[in-house]
């Protein structure tokens, strides 16, 4: 399901120099940092690279549908940590992207942990815009 035009809340605009051995800011001047490929790809690994970007991304969006879910789930989240690992490698039409997703839920057992995670993967937008494209795999 997609939403309107009429229906965004918000916006992010950031534009790349250089692709992925450049630099990458926002419109509004809050980001502006270096990247390029990390040394494992063939770069210098100075800065920072799409991966980790989409990584920091990915895992704060995570968190918050996480607090959605316990929130409905009257479940206590306080103390909890969301990581995003992304790798990138080769795949069939070039490269491609894999997503691990895990959660520290500290106030939680772990089967209610893993019943809020799996919900949070059905309601986190980068979820959403990810699932069928690449392979995310919840830990």
């Amino acid at each position: 399901m997609s939403i309107q035009q009429s229906d965004v809340l918000y916006t992010a605009v950031a534009t790349a120099e250089n692709g992925r051995d450049g630099r990458v800011a926002t419109d509004d001047g809050k980001l502006d940092v270096v990247v390029n490929p990390p040394v494992e790809m063939g770069g210098s690994g100075a800065g920072t690279n799409p991966e980790q970007l989409f990584a920091a991304g990915y895992s704060a969006c995570f968190q918050g549908a996480l607090g959605v879910v316990a929130r409905q789930e009257n479940a206590d989240i306080s103390g909890s940590t969301v990581t995003a690992k992304v790798g990138i490698g080769k795949n069939d039409e070039g490269f491609g992207l894999i997503v691990e997703i895990s959660a520290n839920i500290p106030n939680v057992d772990a089967e209610t942990a893993a019943s809020l995670v799996k919900k949070a993967h059905e309601v986190c937008p980068y979820s959403k815009a990810t699932r069928g494209n690449i392979t995310v795999t919840l830990g």
